[in-house]
């Protein structure tokens, strides 16, 4: 595998952790919008990416392979915690 292939390989597996969080941070700025109106749309995606990519490699390391149905489960939760987090952490 070559270092393009390597990356795309990678981009790919982190790709619905950073989807996600895209998702659920434009979802916070328009429904919470009054809690979320002091946060950044890049923080919130930021701390849910992170915490995404974070679940992603942890599924990985317990289940063995990707695409498993906890891994999901986890990867939901390590979007939403940071999020959550953020969002309780300014009232």
């Amino acid at each position: 595998m070559g270092p393009i292939d390597a990356f795309w390989h990678l981009a790919n597996l982190f790709a619905p952790a950073w989807g996600l969080a895209a998702l659920l941070a434009g979802a916070v700025k328009l429904v919470w919008w009054r809690e979320a109106k002091a946060l950044r749309w890049t923080r919130l995606w930021a701390w849910g990416s992170a915490g995404g990519a974070a679940a992603v490699v942890l599924a990985l390391l317990v289940c063995g392979r990707d695409g498993a149905m906890a891994g999901y489960a986890l990867l939901v939760l390590g979007v939403a915690l940071p999020q959550w987090w953020l969002l309780s952490a300014k009232r």
